[in-house]
């Protein structure tokens, strides 16, 4: 992957807090161009106000505006027009694909893979990745700058705050054990 390598991050990988935070952090690493669109944010958000009634509109408004101004030219728009000439499995997954295309994306990071299939995708040369299988190819790539970033995600973690093995075992339950194996091979230390 290099810096022009482009993915677009689904609602599903942006709605849990740590999977949202480690992404984060590696899109800021160089490694590849991260996107998405305002419609994908009112996805996620939606759907962790339904989910969680401790936390407000204004605060999740705030995390939306600091992912917007922190990764460079990370906004989709003018997609809408490719919805309705796409078919997939779910139709409330056509703007992804539709926003895919239209920002000329190499890879659609989702948790949902058997909504985008690979027939489909073939027509655009877009592929879809679960998060683990995208982060651990990062790691194969440039191992050490991915343990940094988990590293900065880790640190941040301050109430309370989380050894190695407790932040693994997060990643862990974010359904990315092939990540957590090859950072645990990398000694991934402080």
């Amino acid at each position: 992957m290099s810096s022009n390598f482009t993915a677009l991050y689904d609602a599903c990988v942006l709605y849990p807090a740590p999977l949202r935070d480690l992404l984060m952090q590696l899109a800021l690493t160089d490694l590849f161009r991260a996107r998405w669109t305002d419609t994908i944010h009112d996805e996620w958000i939606r759907n962790i106000l339904k989910n969680r009634p401790d936390l407000t509109l204004e605060q999740l408004i705030k995390i939306k505006n600091l992912m917007n101004s922190h990764v460079r030219d990370c906004l989709i728009t003018g997609y809408e027009e490719l919805i309705s000439s796409i078919n997939l499995p779910d139709s409330d997954d056509r703007h992804v694909l539709a926003a895919a295309i239209k920002g000329q994306v190499d890879v659609i990071v989702t948790m949902n893979l058997k909504d985008f299939p690979s027939h489909v995708l073939d027509n655009y040369e877009i592929f879809v990745e679960h998060p683990d299988k995208f982060i651990s190819n990062l790691i194969d790539l440039k191992p050490f700058k991915v343990a940094k970033a988990a590293e900065t995600c880790r640190k941040r973690l301050k109430k309370p705050p989380k050894s190695i093995d407790e932040y693994l075992e997060i990643l862990l339950k974010q359904e990315l054990p092939i990540t957590v194996s090859m950072l645990r091979e990398l000694s991934y230390e402080v």
